[in-house]
């Protein structure tokens, strides 16, 4: 059958009297609430079959911020799934202003969890369209947040999946599972965002033919391909370039189109991306000094003083999809680095996939981003 979503991530839900005021945060929560009500008034419009929300619901796990969310998506005419993120549940166990993990369902029993006891689902959303959402927040002995799935999880996959060969199956989860960044699985920066066991879920995945997952987290606009499996991870909509996708599935061809759109206007927020962007640009330097000096690149104090100024735009680049990075005046091994993270194919033509494109369940593409990181060396 045909059928039409949409896949928005990252809302970070904030009441006002929520707010927390941190000065060097690169999403812009003060819009969270205008920025999702638009969107959704869009939405209502296309006669979707459901919605998908991929994880950070909610500024920072605020009970309110859940509830006001979970009203929000009921008065929806169409079916919304959610997943938690690592800013929904940020401890185990909840606290004065924090829901802990287990209370997540019990505020989104509309949303896929059916069983609110328990953090991860399974349901046919369409005839013969299964999505599974999985939880990727765990908690060490010390209390400290990891992204991984715990043995539970996996071990329910591999019971469940193979009964859904024969049905389209889509996985949603926060954390990424696929490199969506050049290296980004051993990159001190970068790694935090991927699932620290993606390759014990990939094997799983790939074991029993599922072709989808639906990630966020990371806040930029990217499709990634690997091992038979797509991951399409979508940018927050608080933060630079508010994206959000409509994706139709055309079942005579097994295709997927996707299409992304982009919040431009909020009342008293006039031109949000130019805001967001300089936003971002703001908060880039300490963030640019620790890519350029950490490795790979292990660049000397006094060059990295010397370029990162001129990086100011290169993560809002990032996070917008699309892009092709040559900084020509660089040195050529650094300029060589930040040109991994174009948006080129593996013979360096552009290859523009990550906000428009129809992916084929038939006809895969050969390569994933983190094949084109170019070896550092002179």
């Amino acid at each position: 059958m045909n059928f039409r979503f949409a896949i928005l991530s990252d809302p970070h839900i904030a009441l006002p009297t929520t707010i927390l005021n941190h000065s060097n945060r690169f999403h812009l929560v003060e819009v969270s609430i205008p920025a999702l009500k638009i969107v959704l008034d869009h939405l209502i419009t296309l006669n979707l079959d459901f919605l998908l929300i991929a994880g950070d619901l909610t500024q920072d796990g605020e009970p309110e911020n859940h509830r006001w969310l979970a009203d929000c998506l009921a008065t929806l005419p169409f079916p919304v799934y959610v997943v938690p993120g690592n800013h929904d549940v940020v401890s185990l166990t909840a606290t004065e202003n924090q829901i802990g993990l287990a209370d997540f369902p019990f505020y989104y029993q509309q949303f896929g969890y059916g069983d609110p006891e328990q953090i991860y689902y399974q349901k046919e959303i369409l005839p013969g369209v299964q999505l599974i959402g999985l939880n990727s927040n765990q908690f060490d002995e010390q209390g400290k947040q990891i992204g991984s799935l715990d043995a539970e999880q996996l071990h329910w996959l591999k019971q469940t999946l193979p009964a859904l060969k024969n049905d389209l199956v889509m996985v949603m989860i926060h954390h990424n599972v696929i490199e969506h960044l050049p290296g980004q699985s051993n990159h001190e920066l970068g790694k935090r965002y991927m699932l620290a066991n993606a390759v014990e879920l990939l094997d799983i995945l790939q074991e029993n033919g599922v072709k989808l997952l639906i990630t966020g987290h990371l806040h930029v606009q990217d499709l990634a391909f690997t091992r038979g499996i797509y991951e399409i991870t979508t940018g927050s909509l608080v933060s630079y370039p508010h994206p959000y996708r409509v994706l139709e599935y055309r079942e005579n061809t097994v295709e997927l189109a996707i299409e992304s759109f982009h919040l431009q206007n909020i009342p008293g927020w006039e031109n949000l991306p130019a805001i967001s962007r300089q936003w971002l640009g703001d908060r880039s330097y300490p963030f640019m000094m620790r890519l350029l000096t950490c490795h790979p690149l292990n660049l000397p104090v006094s060059l990295a003083e010397e370029l990162a100024p001129k990086l100011r735009n290169f993560w809002a680049d990032v996070a917008q999809g699309d892009t092709i990075f040559d900084f020509s005046d660089f040195p050529p091994l650094v300029r060589r680095y930040f040109y991994a993270f174009s948006a080129i194919d593996p013979l360096g033509n552009p290859h523009f996939i990550d906000n428009q494109a129809v992916i084929s369940f038939k006809h895969q593409f050969t390569y994933q981003r983190s094949d084109l990181l170019v070896e550092l060396r002179e």
